[in-house]
Formats: structure tokens, C-alpha cells, sequence
């Protein structure tokens, strides 16, 4: 009789967790991946960009540390084509000489439906900039606009900034956008 009650014990016990494994793996879970990848002196990353809220585009940035360029480009659904390259001179950007060692780290986030902004960190001189793109003058083309240039801390070696005057912007408040050179290419 005890023998009989161990052995429904353990077959309960072997139901109970074989049900909770299923009801656990059964469940559907997004897929997720890295928006980012890197090789060598390029790293390239992608997200949402609103051209047209009904449709949604991805985008594609590269940033190129031998030219010091940062592009952008979307890629058009209905043809499967890439709309051109918009690009921003990160040398005039963020003030670095021509071959001066840099390293630079970019990621996408979400900002709203549809629309990702490029986060660009360079840890030499410890600067950050946010950036979105979108439709150029008249929706033609591509637009990279930058929202925000930063410091997140001192570059080595160099002396404290003056303090900044003028109006203080309030945390979280970005930038009003400005829009960046585009240069097409084929």
C-alpha cells in the first residue's frame, strides 16, 4: 500500500511539472536581436524611421571611422531599394582632428511609434550626440537631423569647461532639431 502511494505521488509530480514545462515553452516570446553589429572600422546599426506614418520604414545607419563620416539611409518597401545616403562630417561634429584615435559607440532607441534616434557616444573625448533621420525638403530624400551634441564627461587631459550662460535647458528637454547636409549618392 505505501509502495502504491509513492509511486502515484511521483507519477502526480511528473504530470504537475511536465504540464508547467508546456504551459512555459508553449508561450510565444518576441524574437530578439542585436541592432548593432561592428567589423574593423565600421559599425553599422538600424531602427524605425517615420517617412510615412502609414508605412513602416528601417533605417540603416554606418559610421565610417577612416572617412569620419556618419551616413544614413532608409530602404523603399515598395521598389526594395535604398533611397540614398544623407551624411554628417563627425569630424566637424564633434571637433576631432584628422587621424586622431577615436573610438566610437552607437546604438538605436525607441523615441515613438515608428521613429528610433541613433545614440552616438565617442569615449576619447567623451562626447554624445543623438540623432533621428527622416524625409528631406519636399519628402525627397533622406535627412540626418541632430538633436543634441553633449559631453557626458571631461576629455583626458584637458582643462574644466566654462560654465555655460544663457538659458539653462530643463533635464530631458532636448535640443531644437537642426537639420544636417545631405549628400546624395547613387
Amino acid at each position: 500500500m505505501r509502495a502504491t502511494g509513492s509511486l502515484g505521488l511521483i507519477a502526480i509530480g511528473l504530470a504537475v511539472g511536465m504540464a508547467v514545462t508546456m504551459f512555459y515553452l508553449g508561450q510565444s516570446r518576441p524574437a530578439s536581436a542585436a541592432s548593432n553589429d561592428r567589423y574593423q572600422d565600421y559599425i553599422m546599426a538600424t531602427g524605425a524611421v517615420s517617412i510615412n506614418p502609414r508605412v513602416q520604414t528601417d533605417g540603416v545607419w554606418l559610421l565610417d571611422y577612416k572617412a569620419g563620416k556618419l551616413l544614413g539611409t532608409v530602404i523603399d518597401r515598395t521598389q526594395g531599394k535604398i533611397v540614398g545616403w544623407a551624411e554628417v562630417d563627425l569630424t566637424a561634429e564633434f571637433g576631432i582632428q584628422a587621424k586622431q584615435d577615436v573610438h566610437f559607440m552607437m546604438t538605436t532607441g525607441y523615441v515613438t511609434q515608428g521613429q528610433s534616434a541613433l545614440y552616438l557616444a565617442e569615449t576619447s573625448t567623451g562626447q554624445f550626440g543623438v540623432y533621428t533621420m527622416g524625409p528631406g525638403q519636399n519628402g525627397n530624400g533622406i535627412v540626418i537631423r541632430r538633436h543634441d551634441v553633449t559631453k557626458f564627461r571631461q576629455q583626458v587631459g584637458a582643462p574644466p569647461a566654462a560654465p555655460a550662460t544663457g538659458r539653462k535647458r530643463p533635464a530631458g528637454e532636448l535640443e531644437p532639431a537642426e537639420a544636417r547636409a545631405v549628400t546624395q549618392r547613387t
